[in-house]
């Protein structure tokens, strides 16, 4: 599965108001694994930045004077994305400045959902916790990932986060090493290492007749005091009558 993780930054908050995307970072993962591609580009939005957007990302009016309008780089962006499932944070911002910018392009590109799928971290985030603050900060608290290098807001550096942040939400791999082989992006994916194939056995120490008593003592507590029974002996049930 191809999945881009994308950030933009703009000169303001709304474009219905004339703001525009002066930032793209991109990076890609495919099976849940980076491989190095990505993309960045700083955009001239012909309009100056809101002095409050500055604040937030820090790129000035004069950083982007000679640097490329949207439509000089529209092709390379879109076949970048194309086909690619995108994984963004509060995705209805990007991607609304994302589609404002192609519809300027007079016809010659449809609106993204017609190139690649959305998936929204932030949705995704509330769902698992909550009432609980869901920033791309507060989820680099929560799951232990180092964000000490965002002072500012930036396109491809808030991507590279949100990339560790989602596979760590989802369950995947925490540490976001290139792929060198099937073996290690296994091990890399699921923490489990293989074993020699001339490992000893391992040991196996069975439980003493005191240790089972004190089992079944155990679970027939569990069972009485519980509403729904003890499920550890409904499950060795179901094992005895298959």
């Amino acid at each position: 599965m191809r999945q881009i993780i994308l950030d933009t930054e703009t000169t303001g908050l709304e474009p219905a108001q004339g703001h525009r995307i002066i930032e793209i970072g991109c990076v890609e993962l495919v099976d849940r694994r980076l491989t190095g591609n990505h993309y960045h580009q700083y955009l001239q939005p012909d309009r100056e930045i809101d002095a409050g957007a500055i604040e937030v990302h820090g790129i000035s009016n004069e950083f982007l004077r000679d640097k490329p309008r949207f439509s000089d780089i529209v092709t390379e962006f879109m076949t970048f994305i194309s086909d690619a499932e995108l994984v963004i944070h509060n995705a209805p911002f990007d991607v609304g400045f994302i589609n404002h910018e192609l519809k300027r392009e007079q016809g010659r590109w449809q609106v993204l959902d017609h190139y690649c799928t959305v998936l929204d971290t932030l949705v995704l985030a509330r769902k698992m916790h909550p009432g609980q603050r869901n920033s791309l900060d507060a989820l680099c608290k929560r799951y232990d990932i180092d964000n000490s290098q965002r002072d500012l807001h930036g396109a491809l550096l808030d991507a590279e986060i949100l990339a560790d942040v989602y596979l760590a939400m989802t369950g995947g791999q925490s540490s976001l090493l290139l792929d060198s082989g099937a073996d290690q992006g296994r091990q890399q994916e699921t923490g489990v290492r293989p074993l020699a194939a001339d490992r000893a056995p391992l040991t196996v120490i069975a439980a003493t007749a005191t240790e089972l008593v004190a089992h079944q003592q155990r679970l027939d507590h569990i069972d009485k005091s519980s509403a729904s029974g003890c499920l550890w002996k409904k499950l060795e049930t179901d094992v005895l009558l298959q």
